[in-house]
Formats: C-alpha cells, sequence, structure tokens
C-alpha cells in the first residue's frame, strides 16, 4: 500500500507478504507501525486473492525487535496512532483471528515483543541466522497475557520461566529443538520455503481451515483477558522510576539497576 511508511504489503499468488519495514530500528515498532501491520492482516483477511499470510521483516538483521526502545526513550511513548492508543493488543487479537494460516518468516532477531509476534503467528520458519528471546524484563516492561501464557503452552512451564527470567538469545537450532519454530533452513532458502509451505496450503479447503484455526484459538483464549489486565498493570508501571531505569540503561548501553526495587 502506497501510504503505508513503515509496512509494505503485496499480495503474490495467493500468498499475502507483511513486512515490517524500519531495518534501521531493527523493525522495532511504533504506534504507527502496529497501525499498518493491524491495517494489512485486515486487508489480507478480507481479500478473495489472499488464501495465507506471510509476516516478515525487512532486511537479513531482524524480524522484529518488539517496541522502539529509543522512541519511548525520546517521546515517553511509542508516538502518535490512528486511535490515540497504542494498538499492540489489537495486533496480537488479528493475528490470531484471520481465519487465514499465517506464517512468521524470521530472518534475524526476534526478540521481546517481536519475539511475542512470531510466538502468535500459526507457523514459524526460521532462517539459521536467526536468534529469538524476551527482554522485557530487562527493559522494565512485560507481557503477561498471550505473550507468556501462550508461550507456556509450547514450550513447557520450565523453558518459558526460562525465557522471561533470565532473558537470554537463543538459536535457530534451539528455538526448533523446543518446539518454537516448525523448520530451519538456510538464510537465503526462507522465502522459498515459505513460498513452499504457502502453496501446500492454498490448496486445502479454506473453510476448514479457518474453522480449525479457531478451535485451536479456543483453549487458549483466557489468556487475552488476561493481557488486558496486563496492559493495564504495564501503563502504570511504565510510569515508575524502576520502569525508567530500564529504558535510560537501555539507551545508554549499560547494565540496569535494579537493586532499588526488590523489596517491592
Amino acid at each position: 500500500m502506497n501510504d503505508f511508511t513503515d509496512v509494505s504489503y503485496k499480495v503474490e499468488n495467493g500468498l499475502a507478504w507483511i513486512t515490517i519495514n524500519r531495518p534501521e530500528r531493527y523493525n522495532s515498532f511504533r504506534a504507527q507501525t502496529v497501525d499498518e501491520l493491524v491495517k494489512s492482516f485486515k486487508l489480507a483477511w478480507a481479500s478473495d486473492e489472499v488464501g495465507a499470510i506471510c509476516l516478515t521483516g525487512a532486511g537479513d538483521k531482524a524480524f522484529c525487535t518488539g517496541g522502539d526502545q529509543k522512541q519511548r526513550a525520546e517521546t515517553g511513548d511509542y508516538g502518535p496512532s490512528d486511535s490515540g492508543l497504542f494498538e499492540v493488543d489489537a495486533l496480537h487479537r488479528v493475528i490470531r483471528d484471520v481465519p487465514k494460516p499465517v506464517i512468521a518468516a524470521v530472518n534475524g532477531f526476534a526478540i521481546g515483543g517481536g519475539h511475542v509476534l512470531h510466538v502468535l503467528c500459526d507457523l514459524t520458519i526460521a532462517a539459521d541466522t536467526a536468534v529469538f528471546g524476551q527482554n522485557g524484563p530487562r527493559v522494565g516492561s512485560f507481557d503477561a497475557g498471550l505473550g507468556s501464557g501462550f508461550l507456556t503452552r509450547i514450550v513447557g512451564e520450565k523453558r518459558a520461566r526460562e525465557i522471561w527470567f533470565l532473558c537470554r538469545r537463543y538459536s535457530a537450532e534451539q528455538a526448533e529443538a523446543w518446539g518454537l519454530v516448525n523448520k530451519v533452513v538456510p538464510a537465503d532458502q526462507l522465502h522459498a520455503e515459505v513460498r513452499s509451505w504457502a502453496d501446500e496450503i492454498l490448496q486445502l479447503s479454506p473453510t476448514s481451515l479457518k474453522v480449525l484455526k479457531q478451535a485451536m484459538n479456543t483453549d487458549t483464549e483466557h489468556f487475552v483477558a488476561i493481557g488486558q489486565m496486563a496492559y493495564s498493570s504495564l501503563k502504570m508501571f511504565g510510569e515508575t522510576e524502576e520502569a525508567n531505569e530500564g529504558i535510560t540503561a537501555f539507551n545508554e548501553k549499560r547494565l540496569p539497576d535494579f537493586s532499588n526495587y526488590r523489596g517491592n
């Protein structure tokens, strides 16, 4: 779409490619990016031409690294949006609700909120150069809804707690072993592999796929409500000195000092 600045959207032979196009910021998202992603998924939802959707990032360094922390440090928020709200919960919902299979093509770093996006996609294909992990507790943030509860369903309790409580980085090979991704391929074969999977999907009944996706979502739908509560908490937490220490340390490229807040 010509009016998009942060996202590119194109349809090729039944497959909609939705690409976060901010490689200079490691495809992190600001509020405008989120708005454009929601609109892109809705375009694919409404289109009779589209039977499968791929979410990926521009360039070869990052799939998505979550919320734009430089933007947050500069303005105190993620910038202006169409509604005046930071609609990341709406983005999570549309990825789950769009009645067509969504493939994440992870071409580099999938960190923080970007890691949550790939987790929410129906399938994940990763380049062998991809890197996975959470970052919230390191920068004074968290995702206590789908990004943690649904992740636990995928990898299990112990591994999900490790991912969130240690904020380590994991290779594509490790992610595949844990069930975080469906397949790992050489980076130069990523788009071709997505194309191949999409072509298989396009041979199947779209109504069957829609109902199957809705059925599979049912068991984890309560995490959406938990996520709403978590966003309320996150908004209040984001205004505290503790959260400010996390984001300040990130932008100053130093380790945060949270020692004063352990008795809270």
